[in-house]
């Protein structure tokens, strides 16, 4: 339906893009029993939020080494650029690859040649989020800023996790650190908890986008104030219909803070766990919500414009953007 749009991702964790078929060639190779994790229609079972985490952790456990890494970031852009993305981010955890033994250098060095294969063989551009977990607590956000490897594919950095735990003041530190080494600032809110993390989140990062931030919809005066500061949600209609917090796609607030003149983008957050993909995503807004070209053109103009790019990329890539808006195809 959407697939001649040119379509951008802000928010996508990479070990939650896995694809179960990767996956089960990794678990082979490295030999672990995953057989329990695989559901009936070829993703991932789980049936809550707790073991939406479990199996998100035993997945995670196949990638051993860099090579391992290279082929999920490799998959992943060449998946998206298939359905016509010309820019994705992707945030990645080292304390997640450390567990597994793999070194954050090794990491970073393993998607980004991925990330260099996928835009050889596509032209598709994309970058990392450097991104720390929120109930592993600020020493260790903070320790994850301060030894971060510097890359140029890292531009960004985000927090991530419980949104419940711990104060946000507690992470002000690191995000000061990132901003003063350059980098974009993202932050998790208004996801599993209410509005008041979302007004939490811009009032002690300083963050210009948020992550989720869709029950910001609860708090007419937060949508305002979203509006009047030009923040940017990167909105997961999929994975918040999946995790029970709207019924259904027709009943998730998009348009409604669209139409508001929220700035909001279309992302598809860990796709095989919610049985989605971007192009799914931009097809069920376009389906369901009745988004038309326009509205959805505008949605990857936004993400483009709030990518954290250098000006030169961002200018070659609104290009491609602009030359679609003057198609009426």
């Amino acid at each position: 339906m959407t697939a001649t749009l040119p379509k951008a991702e802000l928010h996508c964790h990479i070990e939650g893009a896995a694809p179960p078929a990767l996956v089960r060639r990794l678990a082979d190779r490295h030999g672990i029993d995953l057989a329990d994790v695989f559901d009936e229609a070829g993703g991932y079972a789980w049936h809550d939020f707790a073991s939406f985490l479990v199996a998100y952790g035993r997945v995670s456990s196949v990638f051993r080494s860099a090579e391992d890494f290279r082929d999920l970031a490799r998959d992943y852009f060449l998946s998206i650029a298939a359905e016509g993305a010309i820019y994705g981010e992707i945030f990645i955890v080292p304390d997640i690859a450390a567990d597994n033994g793999v070194s954050a250098d090794d990491y970073v060095a393993g998607l980004s040649d991925g990330m260099a294969e996928a835009e050889a063989e596509s032209g598709i551009i994309g970058r990392m989020i450097l991104t720390g977990i929120r109930h592993l607590g600020p020493a260790r956000v903070r320790a994850l800023v301060e030894r971060a490897a510097r890359h140029p594919r890292i531009t960004g950095f985000g927090l991530a996790g419980d949104e419940t735990m711990h104060h946000p003041r507690d992470f002000a530190d690191a995000f000061h650190i990132a901003r003063e080494a350059g980098l974009g600032l993202t932050a998790h809110a208004g996801e599993l908890a209410g509005p008041q993390s979302v007004r939490d989140a811009l009032d002690h990062f300083g963050v210009r986008r948020i992550g989720h931030g869709v029950r910001a919809i609860e708090d007419p005066a937060l949508v305002e104030r979203l509006v009047e500061e030009d923040i940017v949600l990167e909105l997961c209609p999929g994975s918040n219909v999946a995790l029970g917090l709207y019924p259904s796609i027709a009943q998730h607030p998009f348009r409604r803070l669209m139409e508001a003149g929220v700035r909001v983008t279309v992302n598809s957050d860990d796709p095989p766990y919610f049985h989605t993909t971007l192009g799914h995503e931009y097809d069920e807004l376009a389906r369901v919500q009745g988004l038309g070209r326009g509205a959805l053109l505008a949605a990857t103009r936004t993400a483009i414009e709030a990518a954290f790019v250098d000006e030169a990329t961002r200018t070659r890539l609104l290009a491609r953007v602009d030359a679609a808006s003057a198609d009426p195809a």
